[in-house]
């Protein structure tokens, strides 16, 4: 059986890592959404380090996803993440908890929730233009599509593009996998419910009629559907 989260990650820390600067217990466990599949996400900070890295290992009952870092690395991956618009390790430290070194991780923490309260730069307006063409695109692959096969991937490379566009033109951090549903409650849970019902109808029944208008509906403000006209790289 395993035992508590945090004194798996405080036992984990004191074997592999006994002289790190500091740590922290992040994910699911931490969010109060720890399922039978759950592993701990366990950031450290230790200015030994030369490089940054990542590992994967089972210990103490537990699959353990390791994130080490030293006193500099994490900032360019604070910044990287932030660029993408997708702030992992950002939001990881900002909901964690401290396992060792409590005064570095509060001043780690202070420079995470300060980037994730900014938000994402803005998109210009030639970026917004270049992502309705693509919507535009696959959605004309998604309408025009017959074989069952193609339509799924069609429908799941469009969501992930429609759940982009909508939060970014908005102002808001972005998600992948299950963050996605995550990223679009935080916006609007009316708009994230909408959003998962028209493409859970097509999965359920292949009805394509609420995911077309819903990318209808989300592209017209900023000019509807994109193809005649558009350009890029001409000189």
């Amino acid at each position: 059986m395993r035992i508590n989260a945090f004194k798996a990650a405080k036992q984990f820390i004191s074997r592999f890592h006994p002289k790190c600067d500091a740590a922290i217990l992040a994910g699911s466990v931490v969010r109060g959404e720890e399922t039978s599949k759950s592993d701990l996400d366990i950031i450290v900070f230790d200015s030994k380090v030369k490089a940054s890295y990542r590992e994967s290992l089972y210990a103490f009952g537990w699959p353990i996803e390791v994130f080490v870092h030293n006193m500099t690395s994490y900032k360019d991956f604070f910044e990287s993440d932030c660029e993408r618009g997708r702030p992992s390790l950002p939001r990881m430290v900002s909901e964690g908890i401290t396992i060792a070194g409590e005064e570095i991780v509060q001043s780690i923490k202070r420079e995470a929730s300060s980037l994730l309260d900014k938000g994402p730069q803005a998109w210009s307006e030639q970026t917004i233009k270049v992502k309705r063409y693509f919507i535009t695109d696959v959605l004309d692959d998604f309408i025009g599509a017959s074989q069952r096969a193609e339509l799924l991937f069609i429908a799941n490379t469009l969501a992930d593009l429609l759940h982009e566009f909508v939060l970014r033109t908005k102002g808001m951090w972005t998600g992948s996998s299950k963050w996605i549903y995550k990223a679009l409650k935080n916006y609007d849970l009316t708009f994230a419910d909408h959003f998962t019902e028209a493409f859970d109808r097509f999965y359920k029944d292949g009805d394509k009629e609420l995911i077309i208008k819903l990318v209808d509906e989300v592209l017209e403000p900023y000019g509807g559907r994109l193809f005649e006209g558009f350009s890029i790289g001409k000189c």
